[in-house]
């Protein structure tokens, strides 16, 4: 698998955080038992050192003591030397997993409710109902509303790109039928109107979700790995190769350059509201709040 899954995290927190902890309790009862010993020890040199003075066949009792303290010694720093580095690596492991755990671990947002309460207009209309179809809210047919641009804007060809943006903001995408009644009473016709919404990345053909989440792809969002943000956002909303809406067209996942909130790498913008620091887990997280409240 690309990615720890958090059971496996938590295990391995769990496990590095266990010989961590028998690593400090050796050390220290290693270093507690050289202490209890080391009063008795010096006592019966000094008790060896004073009775070779008249007795030369203690000297080799007191050469081999001597000898068994310093290799005690010396054995009780190399035990604490590798104790030190297995703690070592044991608490780099404790944190690189317990890092990754709680990146895989639902995150609670603090911001969240005024994200989707307030930011949010979370009275739109349900899913799956057409969309608008004046901004006034009179309820004018495609026909009628592409009728009233043309006379505002023209019927020459010039017209189409004023046109094309005010079906885009109206619509918040270019249907087809609304494209069909602008070429019926003007000179602008299908070719124009598929090189100009080709060209202009500000058009789209297809239905936008009611919520478009704009993931930074910047350099600073990229390194700090904005595509995992984008591959796990389209994963979770099962978003098929070549598609950037979900099937019930609540959100539209799009990649954009950098938005200027660099420390704040990765970063996604949902309308006009900004998230930052994300993990894939906070990034859904988001996502899943808002679809509640919607």
């Amino acid at each position: 698998m690309r990615y720890f899954s958090q059971r496996v995290a938590l295990r391995v927190t769990v496990a590095a955080a266990g010989v961590a902890g028998l690593l400090t309790v050796g050390l220290i009862g290693d270093w507690a038992v050289g202490a209890v010993h080391a009063p008795g020890d010096k006592a019966l040199v000094e008790e060896l050192e004073e009775a070779a003075k008249t007795d030369h066949e203690v000297s080799q009792q007191l050469h081999d003591e001597r000898e068994r303290q310093t290799l005690a010694s010396v054995d009780r720093k190399d035990r604490a030397r590798v104790a030190a580095w297995l703690l070592l690596v044991s608490g780099g492991v404790f944190v690189a997993a317990g890092k990754r755990f709680m990146a895989l671990r639902p995150q609670r947002l603090p911001s969240l409710d005024r994200l989707v309460d307030v930011r949010f207009d979370t009275a739109a209309p349900a899913i799956g109902k057409r969309p608008r179809t004046d901004e006034s809210g009179n309820g004018e047919t495609p026909l009628e509303f592409v009728a009233r641009l043309v006379e505002q804007h023209g019927a020459g060809r010039e017209a189409a790109i004023p046109i094309l943006q005010a079906i885009q903001n109206h619509y918040r995408y270019l249907p087809d039928e609304a494209l069909r009644r602008v070429c019926e009473p003007t000179e602008i016709t299908p070719a124009q109107i598929a090189g100009t919404s080709s060209f202009y990345a500000q058009f789209r053909r297809s239905p936008v979700g009611r919520h478009v989440v704009r993931v930074c792809h910047g350099t600073a969002c990229h390194v700090a790995a904005a595509e995992r943000i984008t591959e796990e956002l389209r994963r979770h909303l099962e978003i098929k190769d070549g598609n950037d809406t979900d099937p019930r067209r609540l959100f539209t996942i799009d990649k954009v350059a950098c938005v200027g909130c660099c420390s704040l790498a990765p970063v996604m913008m949902i309308e006009e509201e900004t998230a930052g620091r994300l993990t894939p887990a906070s990034a859904r997280q988001v996502l899943d709040a808002l679809e509640l409240r919607s």
